[in-house]
């Protein structure tokens, strides 16, 4: 191995005791291809199978929590129903060493109402996204916020008896829980809105629910993470002194906080004349509390090791482990120069990239490096 390199193959134990192998995390993304009643296919877990070998953490594509938050293909924690397939896809992950995380979620307007059987959207208030297509959701009563918040008890409840090392709650990417925090979306004026104490209760109700369902019902130490997308372009919209405030009162339930970025070093998209990289921000405001994961267009050795140089101790690779399954053997053998860094058609069979998911990426013009070249 390149000695330059040798920070990335360091073990890493969180605050709760669990360790992992190294700092290199596998990002959640999206496969969109699990069964329509959210059980894990043969093509998921081919696709977890070849890219977990050494990789120290690994993070599931979303999980909704309950049926009306999901999108086509999407995994299902919603129901005990769902443990049996969960459980092999724990299996799955960590038959190579990884740890096992199960990201959770709820779609909230982000979704279709094709895909939830007809039914009109639900979110903070009844205001569309701002994209072309987006459909009206309706406000979820009290009554709904608050089962909504068990939803997501439940569904770490899930994960615990299925056999995972952890939970992520998916707090980022306009999901329903920025929805609830972004002033652009939440248009409220009972306790769950308004101010941003109101509008920051949901994210932190639902974390208490899950770290309660941790402690009753976890034996062995229990991962718990939370991903952020730390500012909003729309207007008004999550500026990053909220989602600071936000962090603070989040991170005293939490092993980790996952920072979700288009690049890792990227500075604020609301303040142009801040060129602070926002990971240094959120670093320097929280300290050595609570560990960091910083993700965005981390593909080379290189970047990685830049990335742990802002000092945060994990790094996720999200599509470098797409286009190149063997990431971490290949640093770790010293053979890094020989890293895929573009798919081409006679690399489809060993990628084992599902069909769908596939349809999808290339949907998505230059979010993957594509050769048409044998």
């Amino acid at each position: 191995m390149n000695k330059n390199y040798t920070k990335l193959f360091e073990p890493f134990t969180f605050p709760n005791g669990a360790s992992v192998n190294n700092r290199i995390v596998m990002a959640p993304m999206t496969t969109q291809s699990s069964f329509e009643n959210g059980m894990v296919t043969t093509d998921e877990h081919n696709y977890y199978k070849r890219r977990t070998n050494g990789v120290g953490l690994v993070i599931t594509s979303c999980a909704h929590v309950m049926d009306n938050g999901r999108f086509p293909g999407s995994l299902s924690a919603a129901s005990d129903d769902h443990i049996p397939s969960l459980t092999k896809l724990a299996d799955t992950i960590k038959a190579s060493g990884s740890k096992a995380i199960l990201q959770i979620f709820h779609v909230g307007r982000m979704g279709t109402s094709s895909s939830i059987g007809g039914e009109q959207l639900v979110s903070a208030s009844p205001v569309p996204a701002l994209r072309d297509d987006a459909e009206k959701p309706r406000e979820l009563t009290k009554e709904e916020v608050s089962e909504m918040v068990k939803a997501f008890g439940q569904a770490a409840r899930r994960a615990i008896l299925a056999g995972f090392d952890g939970v992520e709650i998916h707090g980022a990417n306009t999901y329903l829980i920025q929805q609830f925090f972004s002033p652009h979306s939440n248009r409220r004026t009972d306790e769950w809105g308004g101010s941003l104490s109101n509008r920051m209760r949901f994210p932190l109700e639902v974390t208490r629910e899950v770290k309660e369902t941790i402690e009753k019902y976890a034996k062995n130490p229990f991962i718990f993470g939370y991903r952020i997308s730390p500012e909003e372009i729309e207007e008004p919209g999550i500026t990053l002194e909220q989602t600071l405030q936000l962090l603070t009162a989040l991170e005293e339930n939490l092993d980790y906080i996952h920072i979700s970025l288009g690049h890792f070093m990227q500075s604020s998209l609301r303040d142009k004349e801040d060129s602070t990289p926002v990971i240094q921000t959120i670093k320097r405001h929280l300290g050595e509390d609570i560990p960091l994961i910083t993700v965005g267009q981390i593909k080379t050795p290189d970047e990685a090791i830049k990335a742990l140089d802002t000092g945060v101790p994990l790094v996720a690779l999200g599509r470098a482990l797409l286009v190149e399954a063997d990431w971490i053997e290949k640093v770790s053998n010293g053979d890094e120069s020989l890293i895929r860094t573009e798919i081409k058609t006679n690399d489809w069979d060993d990628l084992t990239l599902p069909d769908a998911m596939w349809e999808y990426v290339q949907s998505r013009p230059g979010w993957l490096p594509f050769s048409t070249l044998d």
